[in-house]
């Protein structure tokens, strides 16, 4: 099951209490206070990482909470301060505090941490107070109670390479064909019900990670289909291929749903419509090149020809994204 957002309340743990306490053996009349200080409380941090998948875990869990510190005891004893709760979400879990409505962070890098809730300060105990003129003290400080936040968490895929394209133009075919991702991959629309990550490897130790979201039909920007729902997945991604279909089995023409969905992106997001786009075109091999020709001189666009059953054009198309991959880091670099 894919999760991709979650609502939970997290509580840092209270400090302990300070002890009132004062020394009391035999032949020590006058052993003076004695009380120890409150441990600290256990305090909350996020931790982005790569071995979690999905929000799964905070659909069935919607309390997290460290441990209490605990309280001073005579003789000078400190409380033991409460365990820290480290709590790992997948990379790309935007963190929202939902009373402020504010962005708390944006783990987007493996092993990025981040403080949510502060653990409280354990309490004085009556030593603490002892002074040459006040020898039987006895004020002591409660712990201080932790920080609790209602929290919203949202995932949005990190990828090199998104693919965007109606239902059946053969993004999940692609994905499986040159990574070793096993989408759902049927004769029927919408057999992509959430995302795909595939991860592609090349010659030379080169590797990037591609996603497939599931078909987006018009008016997809406003909530029809389920690509609307996951189009934030490939926000993040440096860049976008369209695939066209040549040979669509609801008979529609390629341009039009080029320009269909290009309208869509452009809806949802600027941003994500002005990233770079490799167009393609699939099922070469049913064509004998006039479609791919017509398809270029209608679009004025270059066209990469592929055959995602086949394997035809696949290589050279990897080799394209790296290209493309690479060159998006340096301007990146750059800025």
């Amino acid at each position: 099951m894919f999760i991709d957002r979650a609502k939970i309340w997290v509580k840092a743990g209270n400090g302990g209490n300070g002890c009132l306490s004062f020394r009391r053996e035999k032949f020590i009349p006058k052993g003076g206070p004695d009380g120890g200080n409150g441990g600290d409380g256990g305090s909350v941090y996020f931790v982005a990482s790569s071995d979690v998948d999905t929000l799964l875990d905070f659909s069935f869990k919607h309390h997290w909470q460290a441990k209490n510190g605990n309280c001073g005891e005579g003789a000078n004893k400190i409380g033991a301060s409460g365990d820290d709760l480290i709590i790992k979400v997948p990379l790309g879990t935007l963190v929202y505090d939902i009373d402020l409505d504010l962005l708390v962070k944006d783990l987007n890098e493996d092993g990025k941490k981040v403080c949510i809730c502060k653990g409280g300060r354990g309490g004085k105990g009556n030593k603490v107070f002892a002074t040459a003129t006040h020898q039987t003290p006895r004020e002591t400080t409660l712990g201080e109670i932790g920080q609790e936040r209602n929290l919203r968490l949202e995932l949005k895929l990190i990828a090199d390479v998104g693919l965007v394209g109606k239902p059946n133009a053969g993004k999940s075919t692609l994905v499986s064909r040159c990574s070793a991702a096993k989408p759902k991959i049927a004769d029927y629309p919408f057999t992509t019900l959430q995302p795909v990550l595939g991860i592609v490897d090349l010659p030379g130790y080169r590797r990037f990670v591609i996603a497939d979201i599931p078909g987006l039909i018009e008016g997809a920007s406003q909530g029809t289909g389920l690509g609307f729902e996951f189009l934030k997945h490939i926000e993040r991604t440096r860049v976008l291929v369209h695939i066209l279909d040549i040979y669509p089995s609801d008979g529609s023409d390629p341009v039009e749903s080029y320009h269909l969905i290009r309208n869509e992106l452009e809806k949802y997001s600027k941003e994500l419509a002005n990233k770079p786009e490799l167009v393609v075109a699939n099922k070469i091999d049913l064509d004998d090149g006039t479609i791919v020709k017509e398809l270029q001189n209608k679009l004025g666009k270059k066209i990469i020809p592929i055959s995602a059953v086949t394997g035809e054009g696949v290589r050279e198309l990897s080799e394209l994204l790296w290209d493309e991959i690479q060159k998006h880091k340096k301007e990146q670099e750059q800025e």
